[in-house]
């Protein structure tokens, strides 16, 4: 869908997670096993990972300005069940969240957003305006402002359509 480069830090993550579902033509990389092993997941966990993925794309929704596109499980709701852990550099001293060991994709989705909590990237990250897309992308324009993942793309849908409509 896009051509912006990725997200930084673990908003990378998010984001790739985000959009393994090409709502357009419905291909979901979570059904295959190439899609679920760059998660780490089992056929078992892949679920709990579309639950999750469609409660981040709902946040990404709102980091737009947008509605969620369906009703989804919160995303609050979800990342209270992540276990993480506080990490502490021995050699400055600094702090951070941490995915547990051996930890699952919600944890790293979990410590992905704390750290870009921290950061102060995670409003960012936002999801395509275009309904057949909602694709994530990360907002760099200087106003924070971007509306679509693609301007040559669901941007130029948009205009279009907006023209035709006049």
């Amino acid at each position: 869908m896009s051509e912006r480069s990725a997200a930084p830090g673990g908003l990378a993550l998010v984001e790739s997670l985000v959009n393994t579902l090409d709502l357009e033509s419905g291909a979901d990389a979570l059904d295959t096993a190439d899609g679920r092993t760059r998660f780490g997941l089992t056929e078992e966990e892949a679920a709990g990972a579309r639950e999750l993925r469609e409660a981040l794309r709902a946040a990404l929704l709102a980091h737009a300005g947008h509605p969620p596109h369906r009703a989804v499980t919160p995303l609050g709701e979800l990342l209270a069940a992540a276990p993480l852990v506080v990490t502490v550099d021995a050699g400055d001293g600094s702090a951070a969240l941490a995915p547990a060991d051996d930890a699952p994709l919600l944890s790293r989705v979990a410590a992905a957003v704390a750290e870009a909590l921290v950061a102060g990237t995670w409003l960012r990250l936002k999801a395509c305006e275009a309904a057949d897309c909602h694709w994530a992308y990360y907002d760099r324009s200087p106003a924070g402002r971007g509306r679509w993942c693609s301007m040559q793309v669901c941007g130029a849908r948009a205009k279009m359509r907006r023209y035709r409509a006049r």
